[in-house]
């Protein structure tokens, strides 16, 4: 079973992270309705106005995908814009690697397709 990764990076208009981040997640909104999976907002600490948001989810693409309602995101996306000055990535990245404490280095060779 695969793990997928949801990331945007996005330069907020100055001071406008409460309303962004309203308008990404509303607080009416239930975390039953999101996938199984760990979400986590983390602030560049040399310029607050720059947040990255991802996700981790292990599972099958094509159903995280299918949860995705298009009209609703674009809901989510247009309520989202007047708070935003740019979006730099922003996709749905497979695992190809996880290092954690106690792993080894292997350099070399291409990663897996």
């Amino acid at each position: 079973m695969s793990t997928y990764c949801a990331l945007t990076v996005r330069k907020l208009k100055p001071g406008a992270y409460d309303g962004w981040r309203q308008a990404w997640w509303p607080e009416s909104e239930t975390v039953d309705e999101m996938p199984e999976g760990e979400v986590f907002i983390v602030r560049n600490l040399k310029d607050p106005d720059e947040i990255i948001a991802f996700g981790l989810f292990t599972g099958d693409l094509d159903e995280f995908q299918k949860a995705l309602d298009p009209e609703t995101e674009k809901k989510r996306q247009d309520a989202m814009a007047p708070f935003i000055d740019s979006i730099g990535a922003d996709g749905i990245y497979e695992v190809i690697e996880k290092i954690g404490s106690g792993s080894t280095a292997s350099v070399g060779g291409a990663a897996p397709a």
